[in-house]
């Protein structure tokens, strides 16, 4: 019997993506403020981690630039990229993907969780890039779409977790460098989410 893969995650080879949480979706996106937060976190777990980020908008001529809260939480001269495809594995990252070749697992959150999410989790699977979506950072207008592409990203391999969970996971222990600066970021108040977490 083959053993069973655990989708155990190490930051040496982990990549944050933060996928469109943009100006335009504010007052569209169910639990926008759910997700605007958490990705915040995110981000700076990730940056106490040393992990590489990736944070796309899509088309933000139209749609407008990433919030502000997460764009104040990147680390100094980090930009966004721009993209016009779904995915955050096109040609319009494709530099990115190029200077990072040693990914081999991604947490990724952000919206729209059917559409830019689900593809851009299907191709890194076919990538053969390990994908854990961050579930409280994950949302679509309709929470009917959110709970269909997360549990058709699941059907194609992907892990489902939430931000504390993967990084504290990053960390294994408390004797982590970065372990004081990632508990803080959850004993901070937290909007109160109104995203179902049984799927």
């Amino acid at each position: 019997m083959s053993k069973m893969h655990t989708g155990k995650i190490q930051p040496e080879q982990c990549a944050l993506l933060v996928c469109d949480v943009q100006e335009r979706f504010t007052a569209l996106i169910t639990g926008f403020d759910v997700v605007v937060d958490t990705c915040r976190r995110m981000v700076a777990g990730a940056k106490a981690l040393d992990m590489p980020i990736l944070v796309t908008e899509q088309y933000p001529k139209a749609l407008g630039g990433t919030k502000q809260l997460i764009k104040d939480s990147l680390p100094t001269g980090m930009q966004a990229h721009p993209k016009l495809l779904f995915s955050m594995c096109g040609d319009d990252t494709a530099g990115w993907w190029a200077k990072h070749s040693e990914i081999r697992q991604v947490l990724l959150c952000g919206i729209e969780a059917h559409v830019c999410v689900l593809q851009t989790a299907l191709d890194l699977l076919d990538r053969g890039i390990e994908v854990h979506l961050v579930v409280d950072g994950i949302s679509s207008q309709r929470l009917v779409d959110r709970q269909i592409a997360l549990n058709r990203a699941s059907q194609s391999g992907a892990f489902l977790g939430t931000s504390e969970m993967l990084l504290f996971q990053l960390m294994q222990g408390a004797k982590h460098p970065a372990f004081k600066t990632i508990s803080t970021l959850f004993k901070e108040n937290r909007v109160d989410s109104p995203l179902p977490g049984k799927l």
